[in-house]
């Protein structure tokens, strides 16, 4: 692997990430629209939100499977091309069924580029695989905190029915994507799914699975707060638009410590950085918490940044230990463990509705705390700076 920085390739990586998770982030802003519109149940909206994570649960550790075993742009360019085809197809839906199909289809789309596309980075990333990583991993934070604020705006602006022309703008990416993305550089993978995943895993399993758990819980508390936190502040007295702000800005602080993140970890390692950002954790939400007024605006910035800054180092540490399934590796601590903290959300709600918003996430604030003691038996992964 060349120790140079292929910038080139890791930013059409990031572009495809960015586009995909761009089209993914459009549903959920538009469910009072399709509750208007088409006369949903408030059970029939948390089936068609909770398709997205049950897909991505089962859907990326198969295809980082097959993306490690045959190494292809057909992964990556034709799960992009599902996303940005039948996600803005949601516009044109009639109903409750048809809308759910189109939405399984491009949830499937997204959980197909993800691990093919996370699984080339380490390939172009050179010496800078903690900021290559992080880069990349930015595209798709930005994404989530740019889509739902355009979505929102276009709609209102042209109408429900004007959405599937969107799929332009991502049709357009997916074919320069097609044109100038190389073909994946990977040895490939024979067996069975179970066989390739303890091939691609071998002895560093243990230190794999001690890395996911981390990223699980870490996902747990992210998606807690992400889920319940504007619906905490709009039941508290602040504006739909208020509320949204603060999740953008709770968001898009991801992008700026992710990048802070990878950039320290190909200095001294990501193991530092792992007990840094969530020994602060848990104390940084809960001040969150407790802020009102103009405090509140640092203070999403603050625990955004500490929540999401780890996002692609457990990532990073899992395809150092484990080169030969970069992608499965890749799927198994993204897709998994955001699959596993995502379908937490029924029972948060559910605890939400017995003990209130506010309980609930102060509870999910202290889950990094037991992050803490796992990190502490983590490897050392030697910087690539340093090697």
């Amino acid at each position: 692997m060349a120790s140079k920085t292929n910038m080139r390739v890791i930013l059409a990586l990031t572009l495809v990430h960015f586009t995909g998770d761009f089209y993914s982030a459009f549903t959920t802003p538009l469910f009072p629209v399709f509750v208007d519109k088409l006369g949903l149940s408030l059970t029939q909206v948390g089936v068609i939100a909770g398709l997205n994570r049950f897909l991505a649960f089962i859907v990326q550790p198969s295809a980082g499977y097959w993306a490690d075993r045959y190494p292809s742009r057909l992964f990556s360019v034709g799960g992009l091309i599902l996303a940005v085809i039948f996600i803005p197809l949601c516009g044109w839906a009639n109903g409750f069924w048809s809308l759910l199909t189109v939405i399984a289809l491009g949830s499937v789309g997204s959980s197909l580029f993800h691990p093919a596309v996370t699984g080339m980075v380490p390939a172009y990333a050179g010496s800078r695989a903690g900021l290559s990583m992080s880069i990349f991993n930015t595209g798709g934070t930005l994404a989530f905190g740019v889509g739902p604020i355009f979505i929102t705006w276009y709609a209102a602006r042209f109408g429900l029915g004007a959405v599937p022309l969107t799929m332009v703008f991502g049709l357009a990416v997916a074919l320069y994507i097609y044109l100038t993305l190389p073909p994946p550089i990977a040895a490939p993978v024979a067996g069975g799914f179970l066989a390739t995943i303890r091939q691609s895993l071998g002895p560093a399993w243990r230190a794999i699975v001690l890395i996911w758990l981390v990223m699980v819980l870490r996902a747990l508390t992210g998606q807690s707060f992400m889920t319940f936190m504007p619906l905490l502040f709009v039941q508290e007295g602040y504006s739909l638009v208020t509320a949204g702000g603060i999740f953008a800005l709770f968001t898009i602080a991801g992008t700026f410590s992710g990048l802070l993140a990878g950039s320290l970890s190909d200095r001294i390692g990501p193991k530092p950085v792992f007990v840094f950002t969530h020994g602060l954790m848990t104390p940084v939400l809960l001040i969150f918490l407790q802020l009102e007024g103009r405090w509140i605006y640092p203070g999403a910035l603050l625990a955004g940044g500490f929540v999401l800054a780890t996002l692609p180092l457990g990532v990073v540490m899992a395809q150092a230990l484990a080169p030969r399934g970069r992608s499965m590796v890749a799927s198994l601590m993204m897709g998994f463990a955001f699959g596993l903290g995502g379908l937490a959300a029924p029972l948060i709600g559910r605890l939400a509705d017995i003990y209130s918003i506010r309980t609930v996430l102060t509870g999910a604030a202290f889950l990094p705390l037991a992050t803490v003691a796992l990190i502490a038996w983590f490897p050392t992964v030697p910087t690539r700076e340093a090697s």
